[in-house]
């Protein structure tokens, strides 16, 4: 079976604070790193690889993070904390699911819903 590792590109000026804000939004540990190149992220979950890329992020992602939580409204007040923003239009609901669209320090999107396990 195979093992699932997520790469997402970076920029070098916030390489860090892109570390640290992911770091810290899933509990992970720094792993292995080769400067100036990748950053490796690992923790309950997929492993996470941040990549340098030279041009910044100009359009949508074409990939996504979801995070599933327990509790929705205190998550996503506590990723704004440690620098996400809220993107419009807020909460939105749809097939009996509620979740909300934040951009990471760099602007990457991803979504943090309830998750229907707990």
């Amino acid at each position: 079976m195979a093992r699932c590792a997520l790469n997402s590109p970076w920029t070098a000026p916030t390489w860090r604070r892109l570390r640290g804000f992911w770091q810290a939004a899933l509990g992970y540990s720094r792993g292995q790193v080769i400067e100036g190149r990748y950053v490796s992220l690992a923790g309950d979950g997929p492993a996470m690889t941040l990549q340098r890329v030279a041009a910044p992020k100009t359009t949508r992602n074409r990939l996504h993070l979801d995070l599933l939580v327990a509790d929705l409204d205190g998550e996503v007040a506590r990723l704004q904390r440690l620098g996400a923003s809220l993107l419009p239009p807020g909460a939105r609901e749809e097939f009996g699911q509620r979740w909300f669209v934040l951009a990471d320090v760099e602007g990457n999107e991803f979504c943090v819903a309830h998750d229907p396990d707990e």
